[in-house]
């Protein structure tokens, strides 16, 4: 019994795959996003494209994204955030992070997916990217504590 490369941790069996193999529906936008990642872990293409919008499938490469899920070690996902997408809902918002390593380098690929219900399927219809917050750095007084956590006052450590 293997587990499922969604972070479910459920058995792949029992998760993604019947989603994958078309034997259920998936029924809530997470659960596509959840077996859409689990398609590329087993380079199961198909499935990728047939649940993709059709009116958002133009440009698709399916060669290009074969090669790229092959060419990829998956590390995992993580959920972040849902915004509806439940069994009542027409749309649905997944944010998500999936880990991967292209030859050899670490990367991130962090996305707000967008999904679209029609007919009682789910779809995958758009997605943005989502920048990196911007780093917040406070102005630090002389004589306020040093931010490395050293207990010192700032102009005796790292203001030196």
């Amino acid at each position: 019994m293997s587990t499922c490369p969604c972070g479910s941790g459920a058995a792949f069996a029992d998760c993604c795959e019947p989603v994958i193999s078309g034997a259920q529906t998936a029924t809530t936008a997470e659960q596509l996003m959840r077996a859409r990642y689990s398609a590329y872990v087993g380079v199961q293409m198909d499935f990728v494209f047939e649940t993709t919008h059709p009116d958002h499938r133009q440009g698709y490469d399916h060669a290009g994204t074969k090669e790229w899920a092959e060419n990829s070690e998956w590390q995992g996902l993580e959920i972040v955030n849902t915004l509806k997408g439940g069994p009542a809902d027409a749309t649905g918002e997944v944010e998500f992070i999936a880990r991967f390593s292209e030859k050899g380098v670490p990367r991130e690929h962090h996305e707000n997916a967008r999904f679209t219900r029609n007919d009682g399927r789910w779809y995958f219809s758009d997605g943005s990217m989502v920048k990196p917050k911007p780093i917040h750095v406070s102005k630090v007084g002389r004589n306020d504590p040093c931010t490395c956590g050293s207990g010192l006052k700032y102009k005796k450590c790292c203001g030196k």
